[in-house]
């Protein structure tokens, strides 16, 4: 199993300085080190009372104390971890990825815990729900916001959200479109740079989300179900001449909606290369057209009922795997853009599963064993706190290899591709083995 070399506990206290400041307290000031210590070192299980035993014996209650009720506001500290993460991958050509990750666990006092879907599981768990942001750039991801999602079971009973110490604020039912526009919207205060948002289909078909996100105008690719009504671009609104009665008041569209499977069946679909994988050319048959999706105010048309007029025009795109799997986006990138880049942007998604699995596995998202809202936040927080750490250290220690690699030479010395374009020809696997091994993952 690889390990993190003997000084990188130095290195930890170190780089958590500009968080300690925020912290302030003198106590929150030791825990906070020793507890992002135990999510980094050995052990299998990264709750309070086996990373007390390991690190401070003798120190359990202060340890459950800072993570579960003591009184200090994580938001300074959640700041904080946007700058850091801008510093390591911020740009004009970084992601915004969102998503959300289940939590399985047993019994039903856990706050936010109810029957859901659990990626994780692929089916019906019960289990909590954490709406993800993930910021990425030359494919190193950085989580940067983790916020639970409360079913109507927790939402609508009063007693309960009290009960589980959920803040006044958080208490309104919210949907996790809703909960992932308002961690964009903290996200873009703190300055934190990045190129595009991009959301599977458990957000892109939510009208309100795609609006919100080109309110805002920022670039967007999002997943979408082969149902999900789109009109063609050149679709136009007119007034429909009365049989009889009344002029018409109101325009409809010259051409029904359709779904966006039927939309695609008769394009042109070509095979594309979107990047290099360790064992070739990553590939699929790719399908865009411009489209306007159906996602403007209702109006009844005829006998069709209430259908939703032209929105705003954007790419639709299909995406047919080797496995038969057909997958469907909308991007609202510009007309000219190349379907090659339409490809990489819509697959670019994939590194917050990366993200997700090794926040788990490697550092014990999924361990706390509180009920509480406060302490699982705060937990979550040290584990995205610690992530960020050890994408520092890697990136840090590929810095220093390139260094030492460069052949010496008088003469001026060729230029070289950017960070940025080397990883993405090199592919994900080699592009994270050239990286110093996250602990207990397995070294190349």
């Amino acid at each position: 199993m690889g390990r993190l070399t003997s000084d990188w506990n130095s290195d930890l206290q170190k780089w958590l300085a500009p968080f300690l400041e925020r912290l302030g307290h003198r106590a929150r000031r030791r825990m906070c080190p020793l507890y992002v210590a135990g999510l980094i070192g050995p052990g299998d299980r990264k709750s309070v009372q086996p990373m007390a035993e390991r690190l401070a014996p003798g120190d359990y209650d202060q340890m459950h104390h800072f993570i579960a009720d003591g009184i200090w506001d994580a938001a300074p500290l959640e700041a904080e971890l946007l700058v850091q993460a801008d510093r390591l991958v911020g740009g004009s050509d970084a992601v915004l990825v969102i998503d959300d990750t289940a939590l399985p666990k047993k019994g039903d006092r856990s706050v936010g815990v109810a029957a859901q879907y659990a990626s994780v599981l692929g089916k019906t768990a019960n289990c909590q729900t954490l709406v993800s942001l993930t910021l990425a750039r030359a494919e190193v991801p950085v989580m940067v916001g983790l916020r639970l999602f409360l079913p109507d079971s927790w939402a609508c009973d009063p007693a309960r959200l009290k009960q589980a110490g959920v803040p006044a604020a958080h208490r309104a039912p919210r949907s996790k479109p809703e909960i992932a526009l308002a961690e964009i919207d903290r996200t873009i205060a703190t300055g934190v740079r990045f190129g595009s948002v991009l959301a599977d289909a458990g957000y892109g078909l939510s009208a309100p989300f795609r609006q919100g996100l080109t309110t805002r105008g920022l670039t967007w690719a999002v997943g979408i179900p082969g149902r999900q009504k789109v009109y063609p671009a050149h679709v136009k609104l007119i007034f429909p001449v009365a049989g009889r009665g009344r002029p018409r008041q109101r325009h409809i569209p010259d051409i029904l909606s359709k779904s966006a499977e039927e939309m695609l069946a008769p394009a042109v679909w070509r095979s594309v290369s979107w990047r290099q994988g360790t064992k070739g050319a990553l590939k699929a048959r790719f399908a865009a057209i411009r489209v306007r999706v159906a996602d403007g105010p209702p109006q009844r048309i005829g006998d069709k009922g209430q259908q939703h007029l032209p929105g705003e025009e954007v790419w639709l795109i299909g995406e047919r795997r080797t496995s038969g799997e057909t997958k469907y986006y909308l991007v609202n990138l510009p007309p000219e853009t190349k379907l090659r880049r339409l490809a990489a942007i819509v697959k670019a998604r994939w590194i917050c599963e990366q993200a997700h699995q090794q926040v788990k596995e490697e550092l014990g998202l999924d361990h706390f064993e509180g009920r509480s809202w406060q302490g699982l936040h705060r937990h979550a927080l040290m584990t995205m706190i610690a992530y960020a750490f050890l994408q520092y250290r890697r990136l840090a220690t590929a810095g220093r290899k390139k260094k030492k690699q460069r052949p010496a030479t008088t003469a001026k010395p060729a230029s070289r591709p950017s960070r940025h374009h080397q990883s993405h020809t090199a592919g994900h696997t080699r592009t994270m083995s050239a990286l110093p091994p996250m602990a207990g993952q397995p070294t190349p």
